[in-house]
């Protein structure tokens, strides 16, 4: 029973957490609203920089393990998973529906259950003065250097360098800024 009743709890909070995210999340991005939405990640265990503009439709699931710097644009729809640990830059742009992820599923042997095979953890680092242009996805383990361009729609799957323009699926580095 008792195990029952842990269970029972930690469900309650998720979906308290996720229901009140949604809530104050979905609220437009006036200055004043971008400051509490701030507050609500700080609150969470996030570390929030100053005139961090947040978008409706961001989902941060959990705040704790991110740190986001000063100037950061979160726009509309950008979906962060945190358990691996995200940290942002400063004057950091994120693109509509962008996906930072890092967690990801383990991958099992041939046979095994897929929805019990457990999660990856890796830590991703976006550094500062970087546009992340629309639908990109980011994934676990990933460093973006900073001043890199990640054009629309891009999979970035290894480490990015400072200065680089990457693209495709999975994002190859096709110039790099003068």
């Amino acid at each position: 029973m008792y195990l029952n009743l842990k269970r029972y709890s930690k469900g309650v909070v998720v979906i308290s957490y996720e229901i009140i995210m949604s809530v104050i999340m979905s609220l437009p991005r006036f200055r004043t609203v971008c400051r509490f939405k701030s507050l609500f990640l700080r609150i969470c265990g996030a570390s929030i920089g100053r005139n961090v503009d947040i978008y409706p439709g961001v989902w941060i699931v959990p705040a704790r393990n991110l740190i986001v710097g000063d100037y950061v644009d979160l726009s509309k729809d950008v979906l962060i998973t945190t358990s691996g640990g995200v940290d942002i830059g400063d004057r950091t742009l994120i693109g509509y529906r962008t996906q930072i992820l890092s967690t990801n599923h383990e991958i099992t042997g041939a046979g095994e259950l897929i929805p019990v095979s457990g999660n990856v953890h890796k830590p991703i680092k976006i550094g500062a003065d970087v546009w992340i242009a629309a639908n990109c996805v980011i994934t676990a383990g990933v460093t973006i250097g900073d001043g890199a361009i990640i054009a629309a729609g891009a999979v970035v799957t290894s480490d990015i360098p400072n200065n680089a323009i990457a693209a495709g699926v999975p994002a190859k580095i096709i110039k790099y800024r003068e």
